[in-house]
């Protein structure tokens, strides 16, 4: 996890708030570093996580993970990490019989639509274990992202049906958090994607945008980060809250600064 952008949501690990649903935004830039940080920190409050992993593979979180304290391998193993590879199961999908349901069943249904085994799959990979101290503080569900179901032909009302559901299980019924990704495309007409980001951010209580550069490439600028609190129960004036600020990517972490603050620049 990168501990500046943790001062900046003023959290930690161990002080984490319950029930909210996080989005995390990219347009015209890679907004996975904010993926990363947000898995290795629940799995360092230890969470139990279920990783709905529609865009990497399991080496690719893993190698960047140790970078970062955690080890998915390990946290896979001990039960703390559900890791759904989306590219690896799409296959298996396809080529191999399945005795259940595949919770990316709808890849073979000729009406893409029915999210119902992936929601069953998060429910059954967060549920609380029967009897005994609890092992896990709470449950978290991370998706990367949420944007590929439409690539796969799944229409918005129906991804955003999944978040519902999810939503109404992991935070309202479990007290547990989701983080969601998704991208924004920007110029290019998208309705379907503009639907579902429209939906998904307003039941979103932290919204991080990641966003590339009016300019262009910068060496020592790679882009800006917008975030926006959400607080619906608060009176009109003081429920939204945002800041900006601009950052740059290092091997093992991010850091933060104000506009024009650069180093490089002052």
């Amino acid at each position: 996890m990168f501990v500046e952008l943790n001062n900046l949501l003023n959290t930690t690990p161990d002080r984490a708030e319950q029930g909210k649903l996080t989005l995390l935004c990219d347009a015209k830039t890679d907004g996975s570093f904010l993926v990363h940080h947000f898995l290795s920190f629940y799995l360092k409050a230890n969470c139990k996580v279920c990783f709905v992993a529609l865009f990497q593979s399991f080496s690719h979180y893993n190698i960047v993970g140790q970078k970062l304290g955690v080890n998915l391998t390990v946290a896979r193993e001990r039960g703390q990490l559900v890791f759904l590879e989306g590219l690896k199961s799409a296959v298996d999908v396809f080529f191999q019989t399945q005795e259940e349901p595949h919770p990316l069943q709808f890849l073979r249904e000729a009406n893409a639509g029915n999210l119902k085994p992936l929601f069953e799959f998060v429910r059954e990979a967060l549920k609380p274990v029967d009897g005994g101290e609890a092992r896990w503080t709470y449950p978290v569900l991370l998706v990367d992202d949420l944007s590929v179901l439409l690539s796969l032909g799944v229409g918005a009302v129906a991804v955003l049906d999944f978040i519902h559901y999810c939503r109404a299980t992991v935070c309202w019924e479990l007290k547990g958090n989701m983080v969601i990704l998704v991208h924004d495309s920007g110029d290019v007409e998208d309705e379907e994607n503009d639907i579902l980001l429209n939906g998904v951010s307003h039941q979103s209580h932290l919204i991080l945008r990641a966003e590339g550069l009016a300019t262009g490439f910068c060496r020592d600028v790679h882009g800006q980060l917008r975030i926006l609190w959400r607080r619906p129960s608060q009176p009109t004036a003081q429920r939204d809250q945002s800041l900006t600020y601009q950052y740059k990517i290092q091997d093992k972490s991010v850091s933060f600064f104000a506009k024009g603050m650069s180093p490089a620049v002052l």
